[in-house]
């Protein structure tokens, strides 16, 4: 009787809740990496519908961040700090100060929390990137933390992923020149090829990686001499892989280009061009699910550049939009409904007082023409100690999500 009663009522009951209005629905989180010194973090904010970023929490990674106060060139310049796997299940952080890398499951509401043995070693010192091919996670390890200036030797690791998202073998290590400063593991549409830039050193590094998950490396490949401007050598620094065709873009930050290439199957890289910038010092990098638009972060002059890539190896800059607040934009990332660009930025320049500059912008993307606009609510500070430099930005898009 009394079930049959409360089945009755369950339409009235379910009719009685209030719908959400459209800004009240969730439809991804955003996560950013603290990077402070002593407790390292990371910091997931809910998106609405309009745009607007809620506190979720903050999720301690077990370990250290970098800190450094000179501004100095190398140790905070990096990509994929964190990363979410495809199904975005699980996601993975440096935590350069203390040589580990954590891995969290992501929960259904967004929330993280960590996969027995995590945090794990990061097979090198000062790990700064993560990429992960199918069942193997690739780490940088830059050995370049200010706090550790005796670290000379950067190098490459790869690591087993298990489904539960444990890393369990240490599968290879490949090191790099001292001082090179890597900075990202991209990976290639085909997760057989890994691209790295070696911002100090001057050179791209590629690997093939073989079917055990060892890293197999190329020659390093400098960048041209003919890219240089008034007597300013081209120096790499952000990539990304188009993701339907055997192309590379690169970030020459200090001439204020990106650098296209082609790649063969074993990732050998074939310079076509590089395409003016009209921001200050690019950097880091991204396109959309098509290959349609390029989007880059001009670390100099505090813009994001938006290029036509209809034609993959003939990009052109159709917008250079101006980011709302002082902060040098570092790390970039749409949102996996295409829908909206978050930008994180940092006090690397010694005219934003300290204390200030680190900030979450979420700008819209026109559908029609990938431009970008920035959401009223943007942008937000984050709650990180004086003198912090937040890192890496990764998404996830809650179940249900428009």
């Amino acid at each position: 009787m009394l079930k049959g009663l409360a089945v009755a009522l369950l339409p009235a009951l379910f009719a009685a809740q209030p719908a959400l209005a459209d800004n009240e629905k969730t439809t991804s989180v955003v996560y950013v990496e603290s990077n402070k010194a002593e407790n390292n973090s990371i910091l997931a904010y809910r998106r609405d519908a309009n745009g607007n970023l809620t506190r979720l929490g903050e999720y301690p990674t077990r370990g250290k961040g970098v800190f450094d106060l000179s501004l100095q060139l190398g140790p905070f310049d990096s990509d994929q700090d964190i990363i979410t796997n495809p199904e975005r299940t699980l996601l993975f952080a440096v935590n350069s100060g203390s040589d580990t890398v954590a891995v969290f499951r992501i929960l259904p509401d967004g929330s993280l929390v960590h996969v027995a043995g995590s945090p794990f070693a990061s097979g090198g010192t000062n790990p700064v990137s993560v990429g992960l091919a199918r069942d193997t996670l690739i780490v940088v390890n830059k050995a370049m933390d200010p706090r550790r200036p005796s670290l000379t030797q950067p190098n490459y690791a790869s690591f087993r992923v298990e489904p539960d998202g444990t890393l369990t073998a240490l599968l290879s290590t490949v090191g790099a020149p001292p001082r090179s400063s890597p900075t990202q593991a991209d990976i290639s549409p085909s997760k057989r090829l890994v691209f790295d830039a070696q911002f100090l050193g001057g050179h791209l590094q590629s690997f093939l990686l073989d079917p055990a998950g060892a890293l197999l490396p190329n020659a390093p490949e400098g960048l041209p001499a003919s890219e240089s401007e008034r007597g300013t050598a081209p120096l790499p620094l952000g990539l990304w892989a188009h993701p339907k065709q055997s192309i590379l873009y690169v970030g020459f930050v200090t001439v204020n280009k990106v650098g296209v290439y082609t790649y063969d199957f074993l990732g050998g890289l074939t310079f076509v061009r590089s395409v003016p910038n009209s921001g200050v010092a690019v950097c880091w990098l991204r396109t959309n699910d098509d290959g349609t638009r390029l989007y880059t972060s001009n670390t100099g002059d505090g813009t994001v550049s938006v290029f036509d890539t209809t034609d993959p190896l003939t990009p052109v800059e159709i917008q250079k939009h101006k980011l709302r607040g002082v902060g040098n934009p570092f790390q970039l990332e749409l949102d996996p409904t295409g829908a909206y660009l978050y930008v994180l930025t940092q006090r690397a320049d010694s005219s934003i007082p300290l204390g200030e500059g680190n900030t979450l912008h979420v700008l819209k993307v026109n559908r029609a023409n990938g431009k970008l606009s920035e959401a009223g609510s943007s942008p937000i500070e984050l709650p990180v100690p004086t003198g912090t430099r937040p890192q890496g930005i990764a998404v996830t898009q809650l179940v249900g999500g428009q």
